[in-house]
């Protein structure tokens, strides 16, 4: 979503690298590559303004620790002002004291409401609530259908009285909603409202009678992260209209420019409260400004990272796998490589997971044409294997990688591939789990050969190197010896296999007592 932002900035800050210190002249240049990065990211006019007088005022206040250099200082300036517009804080939902809490959710046709409604269900099915949902989208078509394919997908019951399909009262089913949370004993109320291609009068009256009647704790505005600057206009729009107390942004996996992220929050004064970054049912969650900044500066998001790891993986399967690697659980298989693997793909997309790196922006490229189905690929090889060779890969022989390689439909290269990354990869892992670094690292504990290896006996003492013939401190000696090494030198190369010239080579022959027919092979 922010990549072209993320590149013009990066480049902004390439320029300043090498400099002592900010001139005016830096300042102002910096400034303007700024406010053209903003703008090309479709960023609301007066908020680019706001932005970069803030960026120059603190710029030239040098109120930054003066521990930093130029392009540090303005990447903290521009990475603090990220997070101010965005909101700084993150905003929570307020949940009723007594009675189920109503959630609605208002916003143009095609934002992706009904869609969204099912993750937030899920997200809150999470947190420990037991939502509902509601299907008050009775003008668009197999609206409310959608709607209970979606809660049948997350395991959160619907609320559909009516068929939909332009037949039902919206706000009769609104005021439905509440009685039956309250009799099934459901703490939160998700009402999907209908929406329209454009604003108009009939829909901000349709979504301010249900508003009036469930009296909602809180009104979510839905956008399309996508539609650029027609979204702050909308935005705006049902600000005015109907009223909300928090926005949702939609598909910010997509390729636009992402200037509605921006300048939404500033223009309305509306937190951004979620953000949904995918077609999956799980590709939703709480939006952080801090974080959200950080990945438009290419400094990675490793705290959503380990929220989602801790999420994913197993922690019993992990604990079994440090064991191994440490050497205190038997020995770490292919087995336990593909349970890792398994629970690294309930992660998500792999190059989404890599994204999140520091410094990842500058292999974008490469991630983008990352092949997800590699994975796949390498699970087949695996699975193709017996339990004996998944469980001791040293037995894989040639004729068995032959086999495996035929079952999985894969090339031997292939086979020979995985075994051998697996062996390096195990090796690492090992040496890593048992304290001793990185291998490789000079100077690091516990590497072979490196420096503090010996007293633990993490790795063999190198054998110590023979002291060659030292030169004399007298200089006429020292010449002496020169010379006569030279002359050594000359006599070695004249007869390489040192055999003395003095040799009879005629009596040499006859003695060697040769066959009476050996002559014929030396004509």
């Amino acid at each position: 979503m922010f990549a072209t932002l993320s590149d013009r900035l990066a480049d902004t800050f390439k320029n300043l690298r090498g400099k002592g210190r900010l001139s005016e002249a830096d300042i102002d240049a910096t400034a303007r590559e700024i406010r053209i990065a903003l703008l090309e990211a479709d960023v609301a006019l007066p908020v680019v303004k706001d932005f970069v007088a803030a960026v120059k005022e603190r710029a030239r206040a040098d109120e930054v620790s003066q521990a930093l250099n130029p392009a540090q200082q303005i990447i903290k300036i521009v990475h603090d002002e990220l997070v101010e517009i965005l909101g700084g804080e993150t905003r929570r939902l307020r949940y009723a004291k007594s009675g189920p809490t109503v959630i609605m959710l208002a916003g143009l046709q095609g934002a992706g409401k009904t869609t969204l409604a099912a993750k937030l269900a899920l997200w809150l099915k999470d947190q420990g609530k037991a939502p509902i949902l509601v299907a008050c989208d009775l003008q668009r078509p197999n609206a409310v259908q959608q709607l209970q394919v979606n809660g049948e997908r997350v395991g959160v019951p619907v609320y559909a009285p009516e068929p939909g399909n332009g037949v039902g009262d919206p706000v009769s089913v609104a005021r439905g909603a509440i009685e039956e949370a309250k009799r099934k004993l459901h703490d939160v109320v998700i009402v999907d409202t209908a929406g329209r291609l454009g604003v108009d009068a009939e829909l901000m009256q349709q979504a301010s009678d249900i508003r009036d009647a469930v009296d909602p704790d809180e009104v979510l505005f839905v956008v399309d992260a996508m539609i650029g600057q027609d979204a702050v206009v909308t935005a705006q729009a049902f600000l005015d209209g109907v009223g909300y107390d928090g926005v949702v942004l939609t598909k910010l996996d997509g390729d636009a420019r992402g200037g509605a992220a921006l300048s939404i929050r500033q223009v309305t004064g509306r937190p951004v409260m979620f953000a949904s970054s995918g077609e999956k049912m799980t590709d939703f969650d709480v939006f952080y400004p801090d974080r959200m900044a950080s990945r438009i500066l290419d400094m990675g998001d490793m705290l959503t990272l380990i929220e989602q790891a801790e999420k994913a993986f197993d922690q019993e399967e992990a604990m079994k796998a440090a064991a191994k690697l440490s050497g205190q659980g038997g020995e770490f298989t292919l087995d336990d490589f593909l349970s890792q693997m398994q629970q690294v793909r309930k992660l998500g997309s792999m190059s989404k997971i890599l994204g999140m790196l520091p410094g990842m922006g500058q292999m974008r490229e490469q991630l983008e044409n990352f092949d997800e189905r590699e994975i796949d690929r390498i699970q087949g090889v695996i699975h193709s294997m017996t339990p004996a060779e998944r469980a001791n890969p040293k037995m894989i022989d040639g004729s068995r990688r032959a086999r495996i390689a035929k079952g999985s439909g894969r090339q031997v290269s292939d086979v020979n591939q995985l075994v051998d990354r697996f062996f390096e990869a195990r090796k690492m892992m090992m040496q890593m789990a048992r304290g001793g670094g990185m291998p490789g690292m000079p100077g690091m504990p516990g590497i072979p050969g490196a420096a503090g290896a010996g007293k633990r006996g993490k790795g063999k003492q190198q054998p110590k190197k023979a002291k060659g013939r030292q030169k004399s401190g007298n200089p006429a000696k020292a010449a002496q010896e020169a010379a006569a090494a030279k002359a050594r030198a000359d006599a070695a190369a004249a007869n390489p296999f040192g055999i003395g010239e003095d040799i009879d080579y005629e009596t040499a022959a006859a003695n060697l007592e040769l066959p009476q027919d050996f002559s014929k092979f030396l004509k």
